[in-house]
């Protein structure tokens, strides 16, 4: 079966290089296509067999799968592109939050679904969120989840809860990461440690803590309470931390939604127009 990919930037290069590197995908069965053509020229000529296409009819004629890798507000265009060459045994996939599954079945003839995906499937690792239109049948969500298996752990979610799952697979990564690069100035700063020596102390810590999470079979209580003494070094910097972030994780959480509904409105306005 082929599959197309329609964009392909910071996201979408992830998700293809992931799933040919892995070996999910043969080369010779992905067709991608981005608004500027050089871009998915140079991605393609990493592949051999791989086919970079000019236009976003191409990407989609004849894939059983088609992955929509492109921002919320371009989603109307492309589809307007696309919808007259579609079959309806073809699967939509888009990879953005804010657009609706009804908004797809509205005006799509086809089958749809939604594939959330995080940095961390580079490295085929964490998650990837699976949510399904009513058109989709279970050989269909077999087929999409045997495909993301390759490079992530599917989960199946339910589309109310997108937001917040995708904040802790696909936003966590990132937090994480700015959350430990304040460790990392820090530790230089105020010790004189090498920048790359602690960046790598700290990257390989965080590996470790995230294999004692799923691997380890420890919970983040159990954790905490096997590395701090009570009264002990780290005891005390725990407290800290207690105060410092009290309630500052529901605070990023109210504005990743707020933001989510900001982006929701607008997509909903760009496909409230008449057929």
């Amino acid at each position: 079966m082929n599959i197309g990919f329609i964009g392909t930037g910071s996201m979408g290069s992830t998700l293809v290089e992931a799933l040919a590197d892995s070996g999910a995908l043969s080369p010779e069965q992905m067709i991608i296509t981005n608004r500027t053509y050089a871009k998915a020229e140079r991605l393609a000529a990493r592949y051999p067999g791989m086919q970079a296409v000019r236009s976003n009819t191409e990407a989609a004629a004849g894939c059983g799968l088609i992955f929509l890798c492109i921002k919320p507000l371009e989603f109307k265009t492309v589809i307007d592109e696309i919808r007259a060459s579609l079959q309806p045994e073809q699967v939509i996939i888009s990879i953005t939050s804010p657009v609706l599954l009804a908004h797809l079945e509205e005006w799509l003839p086809c089958k749809v679904a939604k594939v959330i995906p995080s940095i961390t499937n580079r490295v085929w690792s964490g998650a990837s969120l699976c949510i399904y239109g009513t058109r989709i049948e279970p050989a269909d969500m077999h087929t999409i989840e045997d495909l993301m298996s390759h490079i992530s752990s599917p989960l199946r979610i339910e589309e109310r809860y997108t937001r917040v799952v995708s904040d802790l697979s696909s936003c966590g990564p990132a937090f994480m990461a700015f959350l430990l690069q304040q460790f990392i100035e820090a530790a230089a700063d105020e010790t004189g440690i090498d920048r790359d020596n602690a960046s790598r102390l700290a990257a390989n810590m965080l590996l470790g803590t995230g294999l004692l999470l799923t691997e380890g079979g420890m919970t983040t209580e159990d954790l905490q309470q096997r590395v701090a003494v009570p009264g002990g070094i780290t005891d005390a910097a725990l407290k800290l931390l207690r105060v410092e972030l009290d309630d500052v994780f529901r605070r990023v959480i109210r504005t990743t939604h707020a933001k989510f509904q900001e982006d929701l409105e607008k997509v909903d306005q760009s496909f409230t127009v008449k057929r």
